[in-house]
């Protein structure tokens, strides 16, 4: 899972998107739990999006670049009083802010929009979508569950060049 050649191709991928200012911003706001901000999170779904879409032999391009701006809502929803509506809101902004940014296809549009399925509708219509979603609850039960932690992927998902 953590072989070199896996996190270079990785990394060349979404090489862009990491030099960005605003994605670098998601390091401060909080995601899941204490052991991992927004940055962590998205930057850990986007690895498994991309081990498992090219398994699959779907476009794990794509769908790895989206799965990294799947929580670009660039907000601090502890300091917001929108309560779970946050949870249907935040694909929504984050779609709207990377729209902002960067080019994206159909399918990237629909992963960052969909990735709360099945507690949003409608149905995702890619493969990939439904790939980003399962990573994002299963990075989402690894981090309150202090897994993320205890298994060191932090340390694991830094940058392999450091």
């Amino acid at each position: 899972m953590w072989k070199p050649e896996n996190r270079l191709e990785f990394e060349e991928i979404i090489e862009d998107l990491l030099a960005d200012p605003a994605v670098q911003s998601m390091r401060d706001l909080p995601q899941h739990s204490k052991s991992c901000n927004c940055f962590e999170h998205s930057l850990y779904v986007s690895y498994l999006t991309f081990l498992a879409c090219r398994r699959l032999k779907l476009d794990y391009v794509g769908a790895t670049r989206a799965a990294l701006l799947h929580d670009f809502a660039l907000r601090n929803w502890d300091h917001d009083d929108m309560g779970l509506k946050r949870l249907w809101k935040h694909p929504h902004l984050a779609l709207e802010n990377a729209e902002q940014r960067y080019l994206l296809t159909d399918m990237q549009k629909d992963i960052i929009v969909k990735h709360m399925w099945p507690l949003t509708r409608p149905l995702p219509r890619h493969k990939e979508s439904f790939v980003v979603s399962m990573a994002d609850k299963l990075c989402a039960l690894m981090e309150m569950s202090h897994l993320y932690r205890l298994l060191k992927v932090r340390k694991k998902l830094a940058p392999a060049n450091t």
